[in-house]
Formats: structure tokens, C-alpha cells, sequence
């Protein structure tokens, strides 16, 4: 079952932040992640666990700078660990579950219930956090019943804070979300979506048995982790509902990328199928840097 969403707050919670960072660690292992990540993972949590004050306290009286002075909690772990005590779920041990789900990560965001979430889900077609972002800028998200300036802000504020974005007042005062962090370059990320596709392929890859749209419960969706010049990779093919419903869910394929010191963000990659760059692989909305590699259509 997906991680629960009760905000944590007293001491028991390092108990529980402790415990999810060892499975996260545990499930990286299973999955052939490389054993420096997987070690990093397990000295946070073993840090997490001998605290003599709650995290969340650390938290409120620090911020995120109050998590990472915490000995091997980096940047990325602050992250994580302030979204389970903001939320009381974390989205990237849920991945490695196979228990995501949109609708339920969407309701961890300010000014979002259970009855918008599923809006955005079947209406605009938005399964990820990131692409979410996009439509609370480009109008999408305001398009929809439900959603007026107090609460389009309230989401603005919230992607802001998960995804580690700064927000500046473009023209009109209009805020909008500031150029992205640090991030691999094209070529690096077109040359993981190679190895996973190779390798998924091959049936090289640990499979997971994701919970939406598998109701045999099969471990069908090949996982990769890797890593390569300080960026920690984890890709899979997209498993949501619009690629399933174009077919395109043995070619979309979701990477995901943090270093120790950044947050995790994603892209997707997919083969484009009309204009300068038919039949190659493109990186969504970095489509101009394009480096070639024709990927094949499924």
C-alpha cells in the first residue's frame, strides 16, 4: 500500500523517517542500485534514528539548512525527510514499491483534495509533479472548476517548496517559477534512456509490480539505477494513464535525477514522431538540444 499522509510531528516520527530510509535503502539494494547510495541512504537513517529530537522539530526551527547540518543528511535526504514530515508519505520510496499514485501524491499539496486531484488526473491528464507545475503556469490548472488565484497560488507555493524551485514576479506581477536547478545535460540522459531501454529489453533489468493498471499484481516494469558524474538516475517506463491509453508506455520512459547535494527532479524521454527530430529520441521540453540517437517506435 502506498505510504500514509498523517503530517508527523513527535519523536516517534524518527523512528518511522528511520525505518522508510533503511527500506528505501534495502529496496535500492534489491534493485541493483550502486553500494554508495545504498549506504548513504542507510547512515542518514541510522543518523535520523539516534536524534534526541524529532526531526520535525529540527525541521521548524531550521528549515531544510537545519536538516542538512544533521551529519550525512545531505541536500537530497532533506528533502525526503521534509516531505514526510510535511505529508506523512514519501513519493520516491512509494516508486521503488511500485505504490505510486497521482491522486494521492497531488493531495499532499496545499489547496489540493481528493475531488481536484482526480480532476487534474482525468481531466488534464497529469501524473507527476513536474508536469503539474507546467499546467499551474500555463493556465490549464486555472482552466479547471476549483480553481481560483488564492488556491492556484497556494499550489504555485507548494511545487515550489517539493521541487526546489524559487519563484520571481514575471510581467504583469504575475509570479512564475525561476530557471530550474542544476540539471544533466541532454546527452547524459538520452545515454541512460539507452541503457534502460537496452537492458529492459534484454530482461537484464529487477522488475517491480506497480500497482495501477496491474491487477494481477506482476512484476512487469523493468527499474533501472545508475549513476555517472554525480547524478543518482533511477528510470522506468511511463506507467500512467495517458501513456497507456496512446500506447506509448514501452516508449516513454521517466528518469529521475538528484545528486547528494540537489533534490530529485525528472524529465521524460520519448521517440518524437513529427517534425526535425521524427523517429529520435528527445528529451520533453528540451527537444531543441537534441543530440541524434534515432530511438525506434514501439
Amino acid at each position: 500500500m502506498a505510504t500514509a499522509t498523517k503530517p508527523l510531528a513527535d519523536l516517534a516520527v524518527n523512528r518511522v523517517v528511520a525505518d522508510r530510509l533503511h527500506e528505501y535503502a534495502d529496496l535500492l539494494e534489491q534493485q541493483e542500485a550502486g553500494p554508495f547510495r545504498v549506504r548513504a541512504y542507510r547512515r542518514a537513517a541510522d543518523t535520523v534514528a539516534g536524534l534526541a529530537t524529532p526531526v520535525a522539530s529540527v525541521m521548524a526551527k531550521g528549515g531544510r539548512a537545519g536538516l542538512e547540518a544533521l551529519p550525512t543528511i545531505g541536500r537530497g535526504i532533506a528533502a525526503a525527510i521534509a516531505e514526510m514530515v510535511v505529508t506523512g508519505g514519501w513519493s520516491q520510496l512509494d516508486r521503488l514499491r511500485g505504490d505510486t499514485d497521482p491522486a494521492s501524491l497531488f493531495t499532499t499539496l496545499p489547496g489540493i483534495g481528493a475531488k481536484l486531484a482526480a480532476r487534474i488526473c482525468e481531466g488534464l491528464h497529469i501524473d507527476d509533479l513536474a508536469t503539474l507545475e507546467m499546467a499551474a503556469y500555463d493556465g490549464r490548472l486555472a482552466g479547471l472548476p476549483g480553481f481560483g488565484e488564492r488556491r492556484l497560488r497556494m499550489v504555485r507555493d507548494g511545487l515550489a517548496q517539493r521541487l526546489g524551485r524559487q519563484v520571481r514576479l514575471g510581467r504583469g506581477g504575475r509570479s512564475v517559477p525561476e530557471v530550474r536547478q542544476p540539471r544533466p545535460d541532454v546527452a547524459t540522459l538520452l545515454d541512460v534512456d539507452r541503457e534502460y531501454r537496452a537492458r529492459a529489453e534484454d530482461g537484464t533489468l529487477p522488475k517491480i509490480a506497480p500497482r495501477r493498471f496491474n491487477p494481477e499484481k506482476v512484476a512487469w516494469l523493468p527499474i533501472l539505477h545508475t549513476t555517472r558524474d554525480g547524478w543518482h538516475f533511477t528510470a522506468l517506463y511511463s506507467n500512467t494513464q495517458r501513456a497507456h491509453a496512446l500506447g506509448r508506455n514501452r516508449d516513454w520512459v521517466v528518469i529521475f535525477y538528484h545528486t547528494d547535494d540537489l533534490p530529485e527532479d525528472q524529465c521524460t524521454v520519448v521517440t518524437e514522431r513529427r517534425g526535425t527530430h521524427a523517429a529520435q529520441r528527445v528529451v520533453r521540453g528540451r527537444e531543441a538540444e537534441v543530440t541524434g540517437d534515432s530511438g525506434g517506435l514501439a
